[in-house]
């Protein structure tokens, strides 16, 4: 039975991810930096937080990961932990890009030390392309960073290249663009929009409050972004691969598509200025035709389909 390790194991795509890889007979152990304060209510959601075994590992301590590889021999890893928040990125830059290059860093570093057999994934971001001249992104679109948490993943991204040319390792970037479900964390547009328009709905909001929503993204739902992952790594060759729906939204169509559903009137929602970006991307949608034809990633849900999804699914929690 093959053993797989998954940093990041208390976000959405690690509970996903966990289950997708027990459905497959893997033993999963889920690396969190700290047992007592991790959140993992995502795997109790999805009923398998007694099928993970869950170990404490500080990322940025790189003899913690070697004694963990070192005990647990496992034949994969997915690198899915980092500081994920755009907006945070901005408030804590240095923060933010030590951890999320130099925990990546440590486990490139980790594996070519015990046993470069290991197959790495690193969780790549659609946001490092940034402000683009063309669309749709592709692969081999130019990387131009406007955040301090894109900046971080094109150096970790970069990082993860060089490790896979230099030294025949194989490591895999998936370049995710926004993918939700359910389990999103809060402080994500999509999951806000979400949970405080039903409590508007229900009574309970007097409002909701949005920045910058003339953006427009490109969003997926998370669970088959993760089969998406997975497909990678069982690949004959390591390589880097967009997942993404191939089309943008405005977020305003989105925050009034939900209020239509729910029956929310306009005057529900009101735009702050405060909660603008100092900088933002005007629209961003990728390609995924590389996956899809190479992989044999399936998937098809358009803006709707999505939005019908999770609405279902935040009515039904």
């Amino acid at each position: 039975m093959k053993t797989t390790i998954i940093t990041g194991i208390s976000g959405q795509d690690g509970a996903y991810l966990a289950a997708l890889l027990l459905g497959k007979s893997h033993n999963v152990i889920g690396l969190v930096r700290s047992s007592g304060t991790s959140d993992l209510r995502g795997l109790e959601y999805l009923k398998i937080r007694n099928k993970v075994l869950i170990e404490e590992c500080d990322l940025l301590d790189i003899s913690q990961i070697i004694k963990i590889l070192t005990q647990y021999k496992p034949a994969e890893i997915y690198n899915l932990a980092a500081q994920s928040s755009v907006s945070l990125s901005f408030r804590q830059p240095i923060g933010t890009f030590h951890f999320n290059t130099m925990s990546v860093f440590n486990l490139l570093e980790a594996i070519k030390l015990v046993d470069r057999s290991i197959k790495f994934y690193q969780a790549s971001s659609s946001e490092m392309y940034g402000k683009v001249s063309s669309l749709p992104i592709t692969e081999n679109s130019v990387l131009h960073p406007v955040s301090p948490y894109a900046i971080s993943k094109a150096a970790a991204h970069w990082s993860c290249i060089h490790y896979r040319e230099s030294y025949n390792m194989f490591i895999c970037c998936g370049i995710l663009f926004n993918h939700e479900s359910f389990l999103r964390s809060g402080n994500f547009f999509m999951k806000k929009v979400l949970t405080e328009s039903v409590k508007i709905s229900r009574g309970g909001n007097s409002k909701l409050l949005v920045g910058n929503i003339d953006i427009r993204r490109d969003f997926g739902y998370a669970p088959l972004y993760v089969e998406g992952m997975y497909l990678m790594m069982q690949s004959k060759k390591p390589d880097d691969y967009i997942l993404c729906s191939g089309q943008s939204i405005s977020l305003r169509n989105i925050i009034e598509y939900i209020f239509k559903k729910l029956s929310i009137n306009s005057a529900f929602y009101e735009v702050s200025n405060e909660l603008y970006r100092p900088v933002d991307i005007e629209d961003i949608f990728g390609d995924p035709g590389k996956a899809k034809s190479e992989l044999d990633w399936k998937y098809s849900m358009d803006s709707e389909d999505l939005l019908d999804k999770l609405l279902e699914e935040e009515l039904a929690s």
